[in-house]
């Protein structure tokens, strides 16, 4: 499974105002794990951004000025997203900032849904958070995830946390040893996860009548003590 955590800087709040990307960062997935693999790039919106954006990531006018246009890197950034599910905090925020750079070169090979999935980080903590905040500082805060080093927004910075979060908020690692994780080029599983699998199955040992009897001795007297609140005899009281 590849997926592309992405996120952009902007000149402003809407692209229907004429507002552009100045910002796209991206990091890569495979299998819920950071393959190292990014996609980074400035670029020059050929307008002036909003001071208040400025504010937010920091990012000037004069520093813009000899960057590449988006056109520029249209095709290099569909390939590094292509086949993936990208995924964007509020992503149709990031999602029309794309679409309406790509509308505006009348780009030939169609729109970013054409290339790729969207899952929408904000609206799945929603879920999984109803009523809460659910901005990406407090998601991790709520992770335990540090960001103190995140004064100012970054596209390729953001999407590097996302990434983090969207980890810690979907399960975490899918395991600790991965059976198809390889050497390098050479196509060799590793060695601890050989050692996994060739390992003979762990015993199952079952408790003997008096350590059956003492544990629901130790129950009883927990039952007493909490006025009938014993939560592991429930089941057996219904």
């Amino acid at each position: 499974m590849r997926q592309v955590v992405l996120d952009t800087e902007t000149t402003g709040l809407s692209p229907a105002e004429g507002h552009r990307i100045i910002e796209i960062g991206c990091v890569e997935l495979l299998d819920r794990r950071l393959t190292g693999r990014h996609f980074q790039v400035y670029l020059n919106p050929d307008r002036f951004i909003d001071q208040g954006a400025i504010e937010v990531h920091g990012i000037t006018n004069e520093f813009l000025q000899d960057k590449q246009r988006f056109e520029d890197v249209a095709d290099e950034f569909i390939d590094f997203v292509r086949e993936s599910e990208l995924v964007i905090h509020n992503a149709p925020f990031d999602t029309g900032f794309i679409e309406s750079e790509l509308a505006r070169m009348n780009y030939s090979h169609g729109a970013l849904e054409t290339h790729c999935t969207v899952l929408d980080t904000l609206v799945y903590a929603r879920k999984k958070h109803p009523g809460q905040r659910n901005s990406l500082d407090a998601l991790c805060k709520r992770y335990a995830i540090n960001n103190s080093h995140r004064t100012l927004h970054g596209a390729l910075l953001d999407a590097e946390i996302l990434a983090e979060v969207y980890l810690m908020m979907t399960g975490g690692q899918s395991s600790l040893w991965d059976d198809d994780v390889r050497d390098g080029e050479t196509g060799v599983v590793s060695q601890a996860s050989q050692i996994l699998r060739d390992r003979a199955p762990l015993p199952v040992i079952f408790c003997t009548d008096a350590e059956q009897a003492q544990h629901e001795a130790r129950l009883q007297a927990i039952e007493f003590e909490s006025e009938g609140s014993c939560l592991w005899l429930q089941d057996k009281r219904h």
